[in-house]
């Protein structure tokens, strides 16, 4: 065999060594592929964004298995013997399909469907929802989020009008994501517009966070209080303070 002949024979092997060294696509994980159809989108991706747009038939499980397998290498990193810890050896399992499944679903199910009824008999005084009772984790530790929220409609002949129940599916539905109190509640408030197409809209949240009660500070007396005013109520003090005093009362 001539020289030539040999050196492209040891390029040839070493050209299949190295595409067997490579992932297939096959091999590629789940999450490198939502990733990338929501790059390509030019679509925001934080915490509390909803990325279920993005997230084909099949994928969900898959990723389900995926955060499993990476909550087992942080397990294993935290030199926990989940071999013989009977009390952890599912707890990989069990927190991936808690994250997925029930406190971040937010982030991988479409918003929940909701019947929306015209206005017909006109209806334009103040109607107020609450205390929803709503659950969340701050984006900065992962630490539980518990509270209140507390909605005011201003509706008028063009509003949609919405079932009480529907209220807090829409709320649960934005909170269950790693959240910071102040976005959670603007994003409630823009989602609720959306839908009310009202007046006015004003959302006041109380909660208490974890992250300041279980470490750090471990502060057990406070709460963080905030609000959002749109619309009529941003414009009118007195119906601000009307709002205001009646969830008080309750």
């Amino acid at each position: 065999m001539s020289s030539i002949s040999i050196v492209c024979a040891i390029a040839h092997h070493s050209t299949m060594a190295t595409d067997k060294s490579q992932p297939s696509v096959h091999d590629e994980l789940v999450s490198a592929r939502i990733r990338a159809r929501i790059k390509a989108a030019g679509v925001r991706f934080h915490a509390n964004d909803n990325i279920a747009a993005f997230i084909k038939e099949g994928e969900l499980d898959a990723l389900q298995a995926e955060v499993q397998s990476k909550l087992a290498a942080v397990l294993e990193s935290l030199v926990i013997d989940v071999d013989s810890d009977h009390n952890t050896q599912d707890t990989a399992k069990r927190v991936a399909k808690m994250y997925l499944q029930e406190v971040f679903r937010g982030r991988y199910q479409p918003p929940p469907p909701v019947t929306e009824f015209p206005n017909i008999e006109r209806l334009n005084e103040l109607l107020i929802v609450g205390p929803i009772t709503v659950r969340s984790a701050c984006s900065h530790h992962l630490c539980p989020i518990m509270g209140k929220v507390w909605v005011g409609v201003m509706p008028n002949e063009h509003s949609n009008l919405i079932g009480l129940s529907k209220y807090a599916r829409l709320i649960e539905w934005v909170l269950s994501r790693p959240q910071i109190q102040e976005e959670a509640v603007s994003q409630v408030a823009d989602l609720l517009m959306q839908k009310l197409q009202p007046d006015g809209l004003a959302l006041v949240m109380e909660a208490d966070h974890f992250c300041m009660h279980w470490r750090g500070v471990k502060d057990i007396g406070s709460k963080m209080i905030n609000s959002v005013m749109r619309g009529s109520f941003l414009r009118d003090a007195d119906l601000r303070r009307e709002f205001l005093a009646l969830i008080r009362k309750g």
